[in-house]
């Protein structure tokens, strides 16, 4: 019963999390209104994107949490989590594309870290992570164009 709890607390948190920031802080006029790359993915794709992405990263987060919760895997979890959760409100609501870029560096480091820590251990999170990381990294491509190009 404790680990289902456990399970279904990281999905609440993660997916749950995700959801409310992204209704809270979904792009407006002001980001309708930037410069994109040519690359920028249809505005459609990213919720369904980000659902998927968010289970992974609960089910790898619950993972690595019921193996040890103190170890510096789960650190650099809740550390992407919370970089994961700080981009849209820097992005789309303070309107700082320059230091939201900062912030998804950042994130992208974070997400690299994670998956040299668990290559070996769980290399199934590793794997659950690779999408992660790919879009984090394009998302920071647009990211850096949106910065540039504004």
């Amino acid at each position: 019963m404790t680990k289902l709890l456990i399970r279904v607390g990281f999905l609440v948190l993660v997916l749950g999390g995700g959801i409310l920031i992204g209704a809270l802080t979904a792009p407006g006029a002001w980001y309708a209104n930037l410069s994109k790359p040519v690359f920028n993915p249809p505005n459609w794709i990213f919720a369904p994107v980000w659902s998927l992405l968010y289970v992974l990263i609960a089910w790898v987060g619950w993972r690595q949490f019921e193996a040890d919760k103190s170890s510096v895997k789960m650190k650099l979890w809740w550390a992407q989590m919370g970089l994961n959760f700080l981009w849209s409100p820097v992005f789309f609501v303070l309107h700082l594309p320059w230091f939201a870029f900062v912030v998804i560096l950042s994130l992208l480091i974070v997400i690299v870290a994670f998956i040299q820590q668990v290559r070996r251990s769980d290399p199934i999170a590793m794997l659950a992570f690779l999408p992660y990381l790919a879009w984090v990294a394009l998302a920071s491509a647009l990211n850096l164009l949106i910065a540039i190009l504004n």
